[in-house]
């Protein structure tokens, strides 16, 4: 068997967790990028246990952070010559947040972790990623984007520093944006043995407690509700791990998968190229 390389950003809970333990148990190596050091130090024992495989390391990361994502990469290529699979599963989504906050580096938290981060450490790391026989990039968007097929993104103000402030609107702004830089970097990447695919998370099961201090009773209520009929980390780990491993998927690329690993469409706006460009060429100022 080819034993693959593979990074999974904020692996040490939830899908990432799940992900992290099933392709651990096809006998490949697993880094898990995880921000909290003892947080992470338990889901490595965990998925250690659960995979029956020890070839699994902690790396740490903060996704929100340029300075980290660089200290990271450096970490990594200093060590490996290659790597398979890069998942980009790492997010900020607190329901529970009312105000804009701003990262250390002065950038807006949710843009910063779930867009700009996962495209700087893709541009770190594709020396490694060409050394592979078939590298994968794998970045996870939102099933929450089909209410809003209309959406489109800020150029001119995409950490909403200039209006109106709403987590869920800025979360799923960086989840469209995550969508169109994969079809960009399918583009980019034809000429190559690397792939881009996107996931389309549906309703995974999330422990509501995490969120219980800044909640109103009702929408306690409702994601309670919502989380009875939604699908298991586990379940929606699959989808991770057949995008990661699958030879179906061979040489597929630009592609958005759902959570029963069929192809999708995203909004029609996600596609015209003159969007994707001015989106890319936005992001790219922020790279430092």
């Amino acid at each position: 068997m080819d034993k693959k390389i593979c990074i999974i950003t904020g692996s040490n809970s939830g899908i990432g967790k799940e992900a992290a333990i099933k392709i651990a148990e096809n006998g490949h190596q697993v880094i898990m990028a995880c921000r909290n050091l003892e947080r992470g130090k338990i889901a490595l024992e965990d998925v250690k246990q659960k995979s029956k495989n020890s070839n699994v390391k902690l790396m740490i990361v903060d996704m929100s952070l340029q300075s980290s994502i660089r200290s990271f990469a450096e970490t990594f290529l200093s060590e490996y010559k290659k790597l398979d699979i890069l998942i980009h599963n790492a997010a900020h989504f607190d329901i529970g947040q009312k105000k804009i906050v701003f990262t250390d580096e002065g950038i807006e938290c949710v843009w910063s972790t779930n867009h700009l981060g996962p495209v700087l450490l893709t541009e770190l790391l594709l020396e490694p990623l060409k050394k592979s026989s078939q590298g994968r990039i794998i970045t996870v968007s939102s099933k929450g984007l089909a209410l809003y097929p209309f959406l489109k993104i800020n150029i001119s103000d995409p950490e909403f520093k200039y209006s109106r402030f709403n987590v869920q609107r800025a979360y799923y702004h960086s989840k469209l944006a995550q969508v169109m830089y994969t079809y960009w970097m399918a583009e980019r990447l034809k000429n190559t043995k690397i792939t881009a695919n996107s996931i389309r998370v549906t309703n995974v099961q999330i422990d509501i407690k995490r969120y219980s201090a800044n909640l109103s009773r009702l929408l306690l209520a409702l994601y309670s509700l919502k989380s009875r009929f939604s699908i298991s980390p586990d379940k929606m780990a699959e989808t991770y791990q057949y995008l990661a491993l699958s030879d179906k998927l061979d040489g597929v690329s630009g592609k958005y998968f759902d959570s029963s690993d069929k192809i999708v469409k995203s909004s029609k706006y996600s596609y015209q190229r003159q969007n994707i460009e001015n989106l890319m060429k936005v992001t790219m100022s922020y790279l430092k």
